[in-house]
C-alpha cells in the first residue's frame, strides 16, 4: 500500500480573522457593530445590506445562490463575516479594501506515494522470463518487461488501470506474456511488426483451451430465437493470424450456419438460391471453405469463391460449375473411367481424349473433386510381370517284337542283326542249307525250299528315354492373362458312298472328307501383384499326345492331361510343379489264322510288336515382376 503524509493546515477560520483584523484599520466599518434582522433574503442581498450598513465593499460570488436565515444584534460585521464563512464554507479574499465573496475550495492534501517495484527478470540468452506479480499495475509491468528486454509491449490507454497478478519462472517470452493475459482475462496479440500488444475481451469472446492443449481466444456465437438457438453454438478462434471455425449444431438450419459462420469470419458471400435444410454436426478448429464444405456435403448446394466473394447456391447454376483437365500419366482412359461409380458421374459430364489420354470433367466442383482424387489414386503406374516357363518331358518306352515271317519274294536281300537283338532274313539258299545240314544229323530228309522262298526271325527289345525340354517366356500386364500354345495336328481320311437308285441300274458315288485331329500343349498364367512383391499366379496346363499308330482311315488316339491350379510366390521365385504323367500302351500282331492264337504256336506263326511307354511332364515357373 503507498504511503501517504498530509501537511498540517491551519484553521481556516483563524487565518481569515487575521486577515480582518489587519484589514480594519483601512475599513472602520469592519469593527462597527450593526442590528441586521433579515431571513430568506439570497446571500447577495444579506451582503448588500450589510455593506450598505457599515460602509463596506463587498463583491460576491454570482455563482453563490443560496439563502440565508440569520439575525443579529449589536454585533461586528467582522463576525458577521467570519460566521457566514464558517457555516457556509465561504472564501473571503480582500483586495485592497474590497471583500471578494466565494465558496470555499478544500485543498488537496498533498500525497507522495512510494513506487513498488516490479519484480521481473529476463534471460537474453534463453529469451525466458520471469514474474513475480501481487496486484501490480499492468502498465508498470509492460514498462518494465520493455526495458529488460528490449521487446515492444504496449498497453491500451483504456487499460492503464488494470491490475494483474500472476508467478511464472523462466517460461519462453512469448508464453510467458500470453499466460499472463491468459491468468488476468486479457488476451495478448503479436503484431506483424513485432509489437505485443494486450487487449480486453471483446463482446462474446472467452479464454479457453484448444484441442492442442494451447490457451487461446474463441468468439462464442448463438443465433437469438428460434427453435434452434439452443441447440446451436459457433466459436471462431483465432490461430496464427486465422480465424478457425468451432461448431456444435442438432438439427440446426444450414443458412444460420453459413450466415453465422460468414458474419464472424468477415467473408463475403453471394446467395443464387434459397438454402434449405438441416444438419447436425460437431467441427473444431476448420477453415471457412472446409466448413462450408462440411456443411453442403451429401446436398444440391455448392460454393465457389472468386475475388474474395464465396458464391453460394445450386450446384447446377452457372457461377458454381467447374471444369478439370485430368491428364493420366499410368493407366488407360477406358480402365479408369470405368471403375469411377456410377452414382458419382451423375451431374458431371465426361468427355475422352484418347490421343492425349485425357479426361475432361465438368460440372459441380465438390463432384470433380471426388472424382479426381479417385482418379488420382488409381493412375498408378501398371506392373508388368515377366513368366519364365520351363518343361521338361521325360520319356520311358519299351517295345517288344518277335515273330517269324516267311514268304516267296523275287528278290530279297539277305542279311540283317543278330546282336543285340535278332533281326535277320534268310534266302533259300541258307534255308536250304539249314535243312541238309539238319537232315544229316537228324537221319530224316526234310526237302529244300523253292528259290525264291525266305524267312525273317525277329526277336527286339527296344529301350527308350528321352527328355524333351521347352523354355517359353511369356510377359503380360498384372491381372491380365497370357497364353500359350504349341502342337501339331493329324488328318484321317473319310470315305461315304452314296447309292442312287435306278430302274436300270443303281450308281454308287464315293466321297473323301479329310478331318484333323489335334494334340496340344498349351499353358495359361493370371499374374495378380501385391504391395509386397508377392505374385498371385492362376494356372491352367492342358497337355495331349498322339499314340500309337492308327489303323487305315481311323482318327489317331490321343492321351490328355490338365493341371488347373492358384497358388502364390514371391518375386523371383521358383516353382515346380510335378505328377503329370501319363501312359501309352498298344499292341499289334499278325499271323495264321487259329495257329495265330495257340499258346506256343502262336510264336511261330505270327509275329507281334508290343509297346508300353510313360511320358512324365514337370513344370517349372518363375515370375519376376518389371516395373
Amino acid at each position: 500500500m503507498p504511503l501517504t503524509i498530509r501537511a498540517q493546515q491551519t484553521d481556516r477560520i483563524q487565518v481569515l480573522q487575521q486577515r480582518l483584523e489587519k484589514l480594519a484599520p483601512m475599513v472602520p466599518g469592519l469593527n462597527d457593530a450593526v442590528q441586521l434582522s433579515l431571513t430568506g433574503v439570497s446571500l447577495q442581498d444579506y451582503l448588500t445590506a450589510l455593506s450598505k450598513t457599515n460602509g463596506l465593499s463587498i463583491s460576491v460570488d454570482p455563482k453563490l445562490n443560496f439563502k440565508v436565515y440569520n439575525n443579529f444584534n449589536n454585533v461586528t460585521a467582522a463576525n458577521i463575516l467570519l460566521f457566514l464563512a464558517k457555516q457556509y464554507s465561504l472564501e473571503i479574499s480582500p483586495v485592497g479594501s474590497i471583500l471578494y465573496i466565494t465558496a470555499y475550495q478544500e485543498t488537496v492534501p498533498v500525497t507522495k506515494t512510494l513506487v513498488k517495484e516490479i519484480n521481473a527478470r529476463y534471460n537474453q540468452l534463453q529469451n525466458t522470463l520471469s514474474l513475480e506479480l501481487d496486484n501490480d499495475s499492468l502498465t508498470a509491468v509492460a514498462r518494465k518487461v520493455t526495458q529488460l528486454s528490449g521487446k515492444n509491449v504496449v498497453v491500451p490507454v483504456a487499460m492503464q488501470n488494470k491490475r494483474v497478478s500472476a508467478f511464472i519462472s523462466n517460461a519462453p517470452f512469448e508464453t510467458a506474456l500470453e499466460k499472463l493475459a491468459y491468468g488476468n482475462e486479457l488476451k495478448l496479440t503479436r503484431t506483424s511488426d513485432n509489437f505485443y500488444l494486450f487487449q480486453s475481451l471483446e463482446d462474446g469472446e472467452q479464454l479457453y483451451v484448444n484441442g492442442d492443449k494451447n490457451t487461446a481466444v474463441r468468439r462464442a456465437f448463438k443465433p437469438a430465437g428460434g427453435p434452434s438457438a439452443a441447440q446451436t453454438g459457433l466459436y471462431i478462434t483465432t490461430v496464427a493470424g486465422q480465424k478457425l471455425i468451432s461448431a456444435d449444431a442438432t438439427n440446426a438450419p444450414i443458412l444460420d450456419l453459413v450466415k453465422s459462420a460468414s458474419l464472424e469470419t468477415g467473408k463475403s458471400y453471394f446467395l443464387y438460391s434459397d438454402i434449405k435444410g438441416f444438419i447436425t454436426l460437431h467441427v473444431t478448429n476448420v477453415t471457412y471453405e472446409n466448413f462450408l464444405a462440411a456443411l453442403f456435403r451429401g446436398t444440391e448446394y455448392a460454393f465457389n469463391q472468386q475475388d474474395g466473394i464465396y458464391l453460394i447456391g445450386e450446384r447446377r447454376l452457372e457461377g458454381l460449375r467447374a471444369s478439370k483437365v485430368i491428364q493420366l500419366q499410368n493407366r488407360s482412359i477406358d480402365t479408369v473411367l470405368a471403375m469411377v461409380p456410377t452414382e458419382w458421374k451423375r451431374g458431371v459430364e465426361i468427355r475422352e481424349f484418347r490421343e492425349q489420354n485425357t479426361l475432361l470433367l465438368s460440372g459441380s466442383k465438390p463432384q470433380i473433386a471426388e472424382i479426381e482424387s479417385l482418379v488420382k489414386q488409381i493412375d498408378l503406374l501398371v506392373p508388368m510381370v515377366l513368366i519364365e516357363v520351363t518343361m521338361l518331358d521325360i520319356r520311358k518306352t519299351r517295345t517288344v517284337s518277335t515273330g517269324i515271317k516267311a514268304g516267296i519274294s523275287d528278290s530279297v536281300q539277305t542279311g540283317g542283326t543278330v546282336f543285340p537283338g535278332l533281326d535277320y532274313t534268310f534266302g533259300s539258299r541258307s534255308i536250304n542249307d539249314f535243312l541238309n545240314r539238319l537232315g544229316k544229323t537228324a537221319g530224316v530228309n526234310l526237302g529244300h525250299v523253292t528259290p525264291n522262298f525266305y524267312a525273317t526271325l525277329r526277336a527286339l527289345e527296344s529301350n527308350e528315354n528321352v527328355e524333351v525340354r521347352s523354355v517359353p517366356k511369356l510377359s503380360t500386364l498384372n491381372g491380365h492373362p497370357a497364353w500359350f500354345s504349341t502342337g501339331q495336328k493329324r488328318w484321317y481320311e473319310v470315305r461315304t458312298q452314296n447309292v442312287i437308285p435306278s430302274l436300270q441300274s443303281p450308281t454308287s458315288v464315293f466321297t473323301q472328307q479329310f478331318n484333323q485331329v489335334e494334340a496340344n500343349m498349351s499353358i495359361m498364367l493370371k499374374p495378380m501383384v501385391s504391395g509386397d512383391d508377392q505374385v498371385t499366379l492362376g494356372i491352367k496346363i492342358e497337355i495331349s499326345d498322339f499314340i500309337g499308330n492308327p489303323p487305315d482311315n481311323a482318327p489317331p488316339p490321343t492321351s490328355n492331361s490338365k493341371y488347373e491350379t492358384t497358388l502364390r510366390a514371391h518375386n523371383d521365385d521358383m516353382i515346380v510343379l510335378g505328377g503329370l504323367e501319363r501312359t501309352e500302351r498298344s499292341e499289334n500282331g499278325s499271323g495264321v489264322p487259329i495257329l495265330s492264337r495257340i499258346p506256343i504256336l502262336k510264336w511261330l506263326f505270327s509275329s507281334r510288336t508290343k509297346t508300353r511307354g510313360k511320358v512324365v511332364t514337370v513344370v517349372f515357373i518363375k515370375p519376376t515382376i518389371i516395373r
